[in-house]
């Protein structure tokens, strides 16, 4: 799948997928839900104006934009 929206430099968040197997993301922004969907080493952007993102281990996190996050085995680091 593609980016969900995608903002000028410094306005979306940035996920990577730093674990070996792909995983599947729901992002929530402004109401609209969609799943974004990223291969071992993959990355996108995501939230350009902030966003809620369930991970495959179950949990939420909420983004405002400008965040980059790493996701591995499942879990989020943000940096």
């Amino acid at each position: 799948m593609g980016s969900v929206l995608v903002a000028g430099p410094g306005l979306a968040a940035s996920i990577q997928n730093v674990g070996s197997s792909a995983v599947v993301l729901v992002v929530v922004e402004d109401g609209n839900k969609t799943e974004v969907a990223l291969d071992a080493g993959g990355s996108d952007t995501i939230c350009a104006s902030g966003c809620f993102l369930t991970l495959p281990n179950g949990d939420r996190i909420g983004l405002a934009g400008g965040e980059t996050v790493e996701i591995k085995d499942g879990v989020a680091t943000i940096k």
